[in-house]
């Protein structure tokens, strides 16, 4: 019964519907989990079997850690020196408000088996868990549109899982409408560029990781700086007055 789980077919009308949903409100992160389901099909699969071919990813495998768990842990995100990608990351908590269980809660929406205990399924919850992680490694804020579709983008060019490409392309298309689409657009389009030229994260010891420093992370993962997301809100926040005065 759980390997039928990994074998669907995808739904593109699921997709489409949440799609709508999720673009017409950006903060219904339900719909971001619906159009995952319906068209990552074997992504999950795929992408654990490719971590069992790294050098750490048959220990990091075996032990099965629930990093939501880590994540959720006051004691364990507030114990990393200032300066690293741990502390970064509880930054990113105080100042967003977010947590890695609320994330969790929003994916078990329409009673899926996202908590089935199976390789496949736990591997999909680490990909849900270390998303917010990437945007402290990207720097695409997560209280934003831009933000979050530029890694969605970014997360298409590591997973290839379609779903990603599926949301970055409807956002992109949505922006086009505005003075500012293409900016947008170039902004989306770098994030998948630099999702392509950096290392594999899904493959990372995200336990390790926390612990070094954020700069030689981002160098030794080759995780570039968001120069079009950076001028993108550049622009935004030049236009912002003039609307106010408009």
């Amino acid at each position: 019964m759980a390997e039928r789980v990994f074998t669907q077919r995808r739904d593109w009308r699921t997709a489409f519907v949440a799609l709508r949903r999720l673009l017409a409100d950006g903060n219904d992160t339900a719909q971001v989990f619906r159009i995952m389901r319906a068209l990552n099909v074997g992504t999950a699969r795929r992408n654990y079997h490719r971590l069992l071919e790294t050098a750490a990813g048959g220990r990091i495998a075996f032990r099965r850690i629930e990093l939501s768990q880590r994540l959720t842990d006051p004691r364990f995100v507030q114990g990393f020196a200032a300066g690293t990608v741990g502390a970064a990351y509880a930054d990113f908590l105080a100042t967003t408000g977010y947590s890695a269980d609320g994330l969790a809660e929003v994916s078990r929406t329409d009673l899926t088996s996202i908590d089935i205990e199976h390789p496949y399924a736990w591997f999909g919850r680490r990909e849900r868990d270390i998303h917010d992680l990437w945007h402290v490694l990207t720097g695409y804020k997560a209280d934003e549109q831009a933000g979050e579709a530029c890694l969605v983008a970014f997360s298409y060019a590591q997973t290839r899982g379609l779903g990603w490409a599926f949301i970055a392309f409807g956002a992109a298309l949505k922006e086009l409408r505005f003075s500012h689409g293409r900016a947008f657009a170039r902004a989306v389009w770098e994030g998948y560029r630099h999702g392509r030229s950096a290392a594999w994260l899904s493959g990372e010891d995200y336990e390790a990781l926390l612990a070094e420093p954020i700069g030689g992370a981002r160098v030794r993962l080759n995780i570039a700086e968001p120069v079009a997301y950076q001028k993108f809100q550049a622009l935004v926040a030049a236009r912002a007055p003039q609307l106010r005065t408009a």
